[in-house]
């Protein structure tokens, strides 16, 4: 053979190769493109979202707290929908037709607008449990264009803690426009938990693409279920909450209105977090959401309102335990530093903050008794140590901020926590005129009371500081994602208050003698087999009875749980608020209650509508 002949035969056997390559994929390619316009001249292809089950929200010691159960979504392809017999439709799926016709109006209208693409499964009515399902099922072929999507609503095994689980809802445009995981139609956490912890429980949504014939029942997968993802489920999450005293909390703060808050001291564990009213969250789930939202929504009582973060109440008496350890730390203090009382402390000769009338006190025994006249008179030392009452004011104001006061614990993760209020400087300025003030001006600072606001999470922040001797871990709810502890990864962080541990020594007596020793304001929390350091507060209520203020930690040695809690219109804080403590107390750390009578009166008790 010649050379060139040989060349030549090398040329084609390369072109030739190519070709046949080309040949090939092209057949692979049109025979699936050929293979699709064959099933879509007989069948829809429709694409369908394949949502995940949320995770499961469980408590500290694993009991389910939020778990899910099916329901369904009745979605409408536009292009594909025909003329149907809507009262039929309606009366299987149990809604009005005038509901409905308003519902499909409003899709055509987007439609019109160009808001809204035809191809696009749009939820009509959602929310239908198993019991609509196995009716609607069999009848779908008689409304073309319409199909069922199956979902997961969230199931509260226990009707407890609606304000700090939260609740779930539909994602509005402002989300769908931003995000573009969401679509319309799809849940999201609206509130609690749920809402903090969003992208954790979601999980990742799946899309399954099927045949539907003309009567609208599947028939079978496109392509084998070759471009099918699947969707997969939340995360599990674990709170910190502890069911059995949460639940004991609710039951205690039956027909009262306010708020308790349980930490855990050494790690900032939220255990319980009672607002009362209340409300059983199954009600905030699917269909019943839009029965009940209206009436709790505008019930004077507001059981929607969580009163444990959002309330701004005077914290009373209980703001003597940080009086007392700033003022030492301040050095205007001593434990044997004594104030007279006398019935009260004397601002002018017409003016007087009230007392009732203790012997002469040292720091340990008007913690005890809780001397108002005592706290004014180390309020105003500290504010008249500096050289102008605007700079004593503003360092007594940065402790109260270390304390965890005017702030919402950033880094938490309990959602819409507010603030409260410790006045600035400034406020005062506005009010009386730069140096037209004093701390005699402000004095009810001192004892809890004037423009200050707290909460009961700060209220039970304050008794860890005191448990801890100095410090405090960022208040949280959330304590292991599947098996990840959030703690340990540094989420939640430690914060120092700058109090010497030494000065903690005497106030921790006081709070002893609060409860322990005869004449103590809290001697009704007093427990036999367990320690308890309290202190009670009344906080002065311009609208009506005063507010029953307690916080405390237990036991004095390696303290186990702190707590605050506030009780409206409930007058003293030793009537309601500290034997409720007790009682929680005493629950958490002996699983018993070795008080009856005491746990009765407080169950029966009804201050909303007292007879």
């Amino acid at each position: 053979m010649e050379k060139g002949a040989g060349i030549k035969y090398i040329y084609f056997f390369i072109f030739g190769s190519v070709a046949i390559s080309f040949v090939a994929k092209l057949f692979l390619l049109q025979v699936p493109e050929n293979a699709y316009k064959q099933y879509a001249s007989i069948y829809a292809i429709r694409r369908v979202v394949k949502y995940p089950a949320r995770g499961n929200i469980l408590d500290r010691n694993g009991e389910l707290l939020v778990s899910n159960e099916f329901a369904y979504d009745l979605l409408m392809v536009p292009a594909e929908a025909q003329p149907i017999d809507t009262l039929g439709l309606c009366t299987l799926i149990d809604i009005r037709k005038e509901e409905f016709v308003k519902i499909t109006s409003q899709v055509w209208e987007k439609i019109k607008e160009k808001k809204q693409s035809k191809t696009q499964p749009i939820p009509i009515v959602k929310d239908l449990n198993k019991d609509y399902f196995s009716s609607l099922q069999e009848k779908m072929y008689k409304f073309p264009g319409y199909f069922l999507e199956k979902k997961a609503l969230r199931k509260y095994p226990q009707p407890i803690a609606a304000h700090i689980l939260g609740y779930v809802g539909e994602v509005d445009t402002s989300i769908t426009r931003s995000n573009p995981y969401y679509q319309s139609g799809d849940n999201i956490g609206i509130s609690g938990i749920e809402k903090s912890y969003e992208e954790v429980l979601r999980g990742i949504k799946g899309v399954k693409k099927v045949f539907v014939d003309v009567y609208n029942n599947e028939k079978g997968s496109f392509m084998d279920g070759l471009y099918d993802t699947a969707s997969v489920q939340g995360d599990n999450l674990t709170t910190t909450l502890d069911m059995k005293l949460q639940l004991y909390g609710e039951q205690l703060m039956q027909n009262k209105k306010g708020a308790i808050v349980a930490i855990e001291p050494k790690t900032g564990e939220v255990l319980a977090m009672v607002s009362s009213p209340s409300y059983d969250p199954n009600q905030m789930v699917g269909r019943n959401k839009k029965k009940y939202y209206p009436d709790l929504l505008l019930d004077k009582d507001k059981p929607l309102y969580n009163r444990a973060i959002m309330d701004g109440y005077p914290p009373g008496s209980t703001f003597k335990v940080m009086e007392a350890l700033v003022g030492q730390q301040e050095r205007v203090l001593f434990p044997t530093t004594v104030h007279p009382c006398g019935g009260g402390f004397r601002i002018s000769a017409a003016h007087r903050v009230g007392c009732h009338g203790h012997p002469n006190a040292d720091l340990r025994y008007s913690i005890q008794t809780s001397c108002n006249a005592y706290y004014c008179a180390v309020f105003n030392s500290i504010v008249k140590k500096y050289k102008t009452a605007k700079e004593g004011y503003n360092v007594w104001r940065n402790y109260c901020i270390k304390f965890g006061f005017g702030q919402n614990f950033e880094g938490s993760d309990i959602p819409n926590i507010k603030k409260g209020n410790v006045p600035t400087s400034d406020f005062y300025d506005k009010r009386y005129g730069k140096g037209g003030w004093r701390g005699l001006t402000v004095i009810s600072l001192g004892i809890g009371q004037g423009e200050l606001q707290a909460n009961a999470l700060q209220i039970a922040n304050l008794a860890c500081i005191v448990a801890n001797r100095g410090y405090y871990i960022t208040p949280h709810i959330g304590k292991k994602v599947n098996h990840r502890d959030l703690l340990s990864e540094g989420r939640f962080v430690k914060h120092e208050t700058g109090i010497d541990d030494t000065y903690f020594d005497v106030v921790i007596e006081g709070m002893y003698g609060a409860v322990n020793v005869p004449g103590g304001t809290a001697l009704i929390g007093k427990l036999n087999h367990i320690v308890i350091c309290g202190k009670t507060g009344t906080a002065q209520n311009p609208h009506g009875e005063d507010h029953s203020v307690f916080m405390a930690y237990a036991p004095r040695e390696n303290p186990k749980i702190a707590i605050g809690l506030l009780v409206e219109n409930a007058g003293f804080g030793s009537t309601w608020a500290a034997p409720i403590a007790s009682l929680m107390i005493e629950l958490y750390l002996t699983d018993t209650i070795t008080r009856p009578s005491l746990e009765q009166r407080i169950l029966e008790g009804n201050l909303m509508n007292p007879k």
